[in-house]
């Protein structure tokens, strides 16, 4: 069949995805992939199986904002898309691609699976513009085949706003690739320990709170070294780049920029820091997890389903620049074999629950009753 993929991002569908395009291409089917034109395009198109690759349907539109008449124009955008591609399933990722893509699929009658990757702070702040999204929600989500969340907190959340009541369940996020992210023996914290942050660079993932504490941490203990991997959103650049730059100069902070393959990175760290305010469900943990390194994460649903609470990992108030510095000082209290151990019930817990071929399989089965 002919599977349309609605998405805001090409590096979150190559990077968490392309397991999932290869199987459909595997499996036969002809795979669309509708989304805004970026550098990571092109590496969608080389994904090869079955003797055949996605096509590639650049449709821009702004990921961040609600601009009423542009977002008219992007629901118009495809609901044409629709009518001309003529589609027998269509899958939507992220909040626009939901919100607008399964309006215009729930319209012209065509089934569609939906994946709830995260809330966002719109929704979670409350107020009018929430009550706008959450009846959108209502709208455009209720008649979808099936809403995958990436948690269980996220799908209670809506659920008490009568969004994915009955058509909804809960998957392992977009699992994570075991084979990719082989377990790593622990290394040597001969040098010092390292504390890894993978974060887009912007307020919502917490990258301030990580600044105050690395700052405050490096005193006390001047052998830590706290190691930045991530790209900057556009929009706030501007306000963090000179710190970077400032941390970076006084030995704080190593910032290493935009990496396509972290794994390596990772197994170089001891530890993984994730301050996030809102995950749907982070990759950046289940892939630590997978190569055997503690997590030190926000007590929200999106990360704390990543791991078992002093067992891999611990968790800290989120927003909070010294609950960050009071877990650092927990897992520093704790012997290197400690450390070691966290690292290795973190990757058995991997294997346990979150293959991605979990997630394949779950969503092959769903486009069969669908559609046969």
């Amino acid at each position: 069949m002919r599977i349309l993929i609605l998405t805001n991002y090409a590096n979150g569908l190559y990077l968490f995805r392309r397991e999932l395009l290869k199987a459909l291409l595997a499996d036969g089917h002809e795979v669309l992939v509708s989304l805004p034109p970026d550098d990571m395009t092109e590496r969608l198109k080389g994904i090869s199986a079955g003797g055949s690759s996605p096509q590639i349907i650049e449709t821009p539109f702004e990921r961040r904002g609600m601009n009423p008449f542009r977002d008219l124009k992007l629901f118009m955008t495809y609901g044409r898309l629709l009518r001309e591609r003529k589609p027998d399933a269509v899958l939507t990722y992220t909040i626009k691609p939901n919100l607008y893509g399964g309006l215009a699929c729930r319209l012209s009658h065509i089934p569609y699976l939906a994946n709830v990757t995260g809330l966002g702070t719109a929704i979670e702040s409350g107020g009018v513009l929430s009550r706008i999204l959450l009846a959108m929600y209502r709208l455009s989500l209720n008649r979808a085949v099936t809403v995958f969340f990436q948690n269980q907190g996220n799908r209670d959340f809506l659920g008490r706003h009568g969004i994915g009541r009955d058509n909804g369940e809960v998957l392992p996020g977009s699992g994570v690739n075991l084979a990719e992210h082989p377990y790593c023996a622990y290394p040597s914290e001969e040098d010092g320990i390292r504390f890894l942050a993978v974060l887009r660079i912007m307020r919502d993932k917490g990258i301030g709170e990580y600044f105050a504490a690395a700052e405050q941490l490096k005193k006390a203990h001047p052998k830590l070294r706290f190691v930045l991997a991530g790209e900057y959103e556009e929009e706030e650049r501007s306000h963090w780049e000179p710190e970077i730059r400032r941390l970076s100069e006084a030995g704080i902070l190593d910032y290493v920029g935009h990496i396509d393959h972290v794994h390596d990175l990772m197994t170089e760290c001891h530890v993984i820091l994730h301050p996030s305010y809102h995950e749907g469900l982070s990759n950046v943990l289940l892939e630590a997890a997978a190569c055997g390194r503690p997590v030190l994460a926000s007590d929200v649903d999106g990360c704390t389903a990543a791991f078992l609470e002093g067992e891999s990992g611990f968790s800290f108030a989120p927003r909070d620049a010294q609950a960050i510095v009071g877990s650092v000082e927990r897992f520093l209290a704790l012997t290197a074999e400690q450390r070691a151990e966290m690292g290795r019930a973190g990757r058995k817990y991997m294997e346990e629950h979150f293959d991605r071929q979990i997630v394949i399989n779950r969503y092959r089965e769903v486009l069969a009753n669908a559609i046969g």
